[in-house]
C-alpha cells in the first residue's frame, strides 16, 4: 500500500496554531491526533503519515478547512539494486 506524507500549513498567529491543533485533536482520527507540529520552531505546519490507496484518500484525511492548502507527497523507498539499475539504464 502506498505511503504518503501529508503537510498541512496554517497561519502563524498563536491563536491560529491553537485552533488548528484543537481541530486535529477533536477529530478523533488516529492520523490527525498523531500529527507532528513545527509551530514551536516557527514552522507553522503539521505533518503526518498515512498508508492509503491514493492521494485523494490522503487528502480526505485532512480537515476540510485545511484541505485546499495541504501538500500530499507519495513516499517510496529505494533498494541499492533499484538505484544501480536506474544508473545503468541512464548511462551513469
Amino acid at each position: 500500500m502506498p505511503r504518503y506524507l501529508i503537510e498541512v500549513p496554517h497561519e502563524a498567529e498563536t491563536l491560529a496554531c491553537a485552533r488548528a491543533v484543537k481541530i486535529f485533536l477533536e477529530s478523533g482520527s488516529h492520523f490527525l491526533t498523531h500529527a507532528d507540529w513545527g509551530c514551536k520552531d516557527g514552522e507553522h505546519k503539521a505533518w503526518l503519515f498515512a498508508d492509503v490507496d491514493n492521494k485523494d484518500q490522503a487528502r480526505a484525511i485532512v480537515p476540510a478547512a485545511y484541505r485546499a492548502h495541504a501538500k500530499i507527497v507519495q513516499l517510496n523507498p529505494f533498494s541499492m539494486e533499484e538505484i544501480d539499475e536506474l544508473i545503468r539504464h541512464h548511462g551513469g
